[in-house]
């Protein structure tokens, strides 16, 4: 257990007695402080049944789903208890219209573009590649459709990935996802899972639907938007924490399974990444506006409510664009 985050490695089983839900592996059984959590990551194979499913739901619990090769598979979401009519009619109004929706989607690439570039605009030897990502974002306001906008982030992302590459000495080559053909990719996908369900529980507690989006295309199955937000989280707490795990040689490349078609994290890996993914959504910085310190994870909080006052009307949205 790491902050509010339960995290669940071991296959098993969950199981429900009264008011206790205790997890079952083959080496241990222990209860589940279910009062104690907002969160559940399970990695493992894990049998579970509906009695357990009502009881967090009537906790408010969110749970994430993890494959044997940590790939992102799904989320049990309780059913929305902030939910707005009045809002999610004017998420649909700023979907349907194309202005408001390439507006946002615009706004989503411009916070994400500045924030990779952020990453590295302080160190001599990325100058060269900081520049091109500022002459490609140059483009965005000029972007017409959703598509050129894709394109145009595409192109700046590949630049982003090389920076990444350099920087830890580890090969890139290209961005490969399922399967991931490195472990620079794999700890990238890893990461970047880990912000997308973070930032799905943030959405569940407000009044945002999280299957309406502006640069994803909202699909069945799919909460879209939390992917929207996520383009502007990624280069901060992925790319940040990908960058000093390996530069600090916290995650060594043996802490990977490599087979001839894919490379992923083992066990003792994601337990290191997990780790201090938590230490930094607990770590404080000096926001400029509030003149306080605030958690990373409150950053995703405000980013949110940002966008709800965007859609009332009261404010038009402006993404976070990091200054450290």
């Amino acid at each position: 257990m790491m902050g509010r985050n339960y995290y669940i490695f071991k296959d098993g089983r969950i199981k429900r007695s009264q008011n206790t839900i205790f997890i079952e592996t083959k080496d241990d059984k222990r209860p589940l402080p279910i009062h104690d959590i907002d969160q559940i990551f399970v990695f493992g194979v894990m049998d579970l049944n509906t009695s357990f499913l009502h009881f967090i739901g009537k906790n408010k619990i969110v749970i994430h789903f993890f494959n044997y090769y940590g790939y992102y598979t799904g989320s049990f979401i309780p059913r929305e208890g902030n939910i707005s009519g009045i809002l999610t009619v004017k998420q649909v109004e700023h979907y349907l219209d194309h202005n408001q929706r390439i507006f946002l989607a615009k706004k989503f690439v411009e916070s994400a573009v500045h924030n990779m570039k952020r990453n590295f605009e302080k160190r001599e030897e990325f100058d060269e590649e900081v520049e091109k990502m500022k002459e490609f974002s140059k483009n965005i306001l000029n972007c017409t459709t959703l598509n050129e906008l894709m394109s145009l982030e595409a192109h700046i992302k590949k630049i982003n990935y090389k920076c990444i590459e350099k920087a830890t000495n580890w090969e890139f080559e290209r961005r490969s996802i399922r399967p991931p053909h490195n472990p620079l990719n794999a700890m990238i996908s890893f990461g970047n899972s880990l912000v997308y369900a973070h930032i799905l529980k943030e959405i569940y507690e407000t009044p945002l639907n999280p299957t309406i989006s502006y640069l994803h295309e909202p699909f069945e199955r799919r909460y879209s938007l939390a992917l929207d937000i996520a383009e502007v989280f990624k280069p901060i707490l992925c790319d940040r924490l990908v960058l000093k795990l390996i530069n600090l040689n916290i995650i060594k490349e043996e802490d990977f399974e490599k087979s001839l078609n894919f490379v992923y994290l083992k066990e003792e890996g994601r337990k290191i990444f997990v780790k201090h993914f938590d230490e930094l959504l607990e770590e404080r910085i000096l926001h400029r506006k509030l003149k306080r310190k605030i958690k990373y994870r409150s950053l995703i909080k405000l980013e949110l409510y940002k966008l709800v006052k965007h859609f009332l009307g009261e404010k038009h949205y402006n993404p976070l664009k990091v200054w450290w």
